[in-house]
């Protein structure tokens, strides 16, 4: 009877998740596994930038270190850049053309072997990287605003399986050729690009296009009065550069609260990794947790949907319960990290924050900012890119001087500012202005 009993709970599971996979349009599950393949590509390079500069290039690993750093600020400058072109230049172009270019530029990374003009790529990279993110999101959030709140979520785990993915490829085909990889990569990217110039479609109407309100968005995704709707031209959106950012209400503590979320995050890569090389283990065992990681986001989706039924039904809530989730990881491995076990507690409490925050964020945007969302996807999305670019230099100067109690220290109190930012930005945002939604049509469709 118990073996039956556990038959038939697999086999409900099952359905449940067939049963979820099928409420998604077909071209949504397109999007979604294509998105997944790329991620999966580029994912075999990230793992390895250090390694080729220093086995390939000839460089120390302080400047390795200095074209990571190049190349995350690039990222942010790309951020900015692709929030403010999304309309200037349209999706369809700027999306697809972002990818064609990180294409070539991985190609040419692969077989330069000049120090100046690796540099100069890689940054390249980055900012095209960079470009492509909020852009990304934006559109799907246009496209298939109904199904949005899951989309980013299924969006977030599958991407995360690519990464873990690629990144356990990756490993093997450097084994091979550190060429190899970034020619696999670019070509992966490149396959992307050609795929989202056939694939995305023009989804509003050439003139006038049916908007609402975000006021009249509720918090459940279904929609309020129809009095409520506005008519209004997608051709016609102005970015008013000025005005968007006087209202910092609605992006400024979100924002500044997601870098100090990836600032603490990144104490797992410059503090944990050095900490368990320090204590004799082998290396093996930091990879473990990054195992854990991934097993986490793929099995613990169910308990997260159920802490959003009973503890988070809106979205500022559920950013707020993220950044608890975080101070208690970090607080956890703060005071007790001595064994291994430990760490593995505090990366489960962590990843758990990490999955209830990142679909929240561009959830957040499409649905109360409307026409403006790409901006400010882009400006948030920069925003945390910082937290994960001086998180490395801050951590890495605190364990060279003062060990991983310091490393830890600082992440918890990075933790915490993102928990008080975020409640900064729940009260703020309890009942948002009517802000227009709409569609738009992509140049070129």
């Amino acid at each position: 009877m118990d073996m039956v009993g556990k038959k038939m709970n697999a086999n409900r599971v099952l359905q449940s998740l067939t049963s979820s996979w099928k409420q998604f349009p077909r071209d949504a599950l397109f999007f979604i596994a294509a998105s997944c393949v790329n991620a999966t590509g580029k994912a075999v390079m990230w793992p390895l930038t250090t390694l080729y500069v220093h086995n390939v290039m000839g460089k120390s690993y302080g400047e390795a270190g200095l074209v990571v750093l190049y190349q995350a600020l690039c990222s942010v400058l790309g951020e900015f850049t692709g929030g403010n072109l999304y309309y200037r230049i349209g999706p369809k172009t700027m999306i697809s053309g972002s990818f064609i270019i990180s294409a070539l530029t991985l190609y040419a990374i692969a077989f330069t072997d000049s120090w100046p003009l690796y540099i100069t790529l890689v940054c390249l990279l980055g900012f095209t990287n960079g470009i492509s993110m909020p852009s990304m999101n934006a559109y799907a959030g246009f496209r298939w605003k109904e199904h949005r709140r899951r989309l980013y979520n299924v969006m977030y785990v599958c991407n995360n399986a690519g990464l873990s993915i690629g990144a356990m490829v990756g490993g093997l085909v450097a084994a091979v050729s550190f060429q190899l990889t970034y020619v696999l990569t670019g070509t992966t990217t490149l396959l992307f690009a050609v795929f989202l110039f056939f694939f995305m479609k023009e989804r509003a109407l050439h003139s006038l296009e049916s908007a609402e309100p975000a006021a009249a968005v509720k918090e459940d995704g279904r929609h309020g009065h129809d009095d409520a709707r506005a008519a209004v031209q997608a051709e016609a959106v102005r970015m008013n550069l000025s005005s968007l950012l006087r209202n910092i209400r609605l992006y400024l503590f979100i924002s500044v609260g997601s870098m100090f979320f990836w600032l603490s995050f990144t104490q797992w890569t410059t503090g944990v990794a050095p900490y368990i090389e320090e204590q004799g283990m082998d290396l093996k065992y930091y990879s473990l947790l990054w195992t854990v990681n991934g097993i986490v986001i793929l099995a613990f989706q169910p308990f997260t949907n159920w802490i959003k039924q009973n503890f988070a039904q809106n979205i500022v809530r559920q950013m707020l319960v993220s950044a608890l989730f975080s101070v208690a990881a970090f607080s956890f491995i703060l005071f007790f990290h001595e064994l291994y076990v430990y760490l593995i507690i505090g990366m489960v409490l962590a990843t758990l924050g990490e999955m209830m925050l990142l679909p929240a964020i561009p959830t957040f945007f499409s649905e109360r900012t409307g026409v403006n969302a790409p901006f400010y996807m882009g400006l948030a999305g920069g925003f945390a890119n910082v937290g994960r670019m001086i998180g490395p230099l801050l951590f890495g100067h605190a364990f060279d001087l003062w060990g991983i109690g310091a490393v830890f220290f600082l992440g918890t109190l990075s933790s915490l500012a993102a928990l008080v930012m975020f409640y900064i930005h729940a009260n703020m945002n309890k009942d948002p202005d009517p802000v227009p939604e709409a569609a738009f049509r992509t140049l070129g469709a």
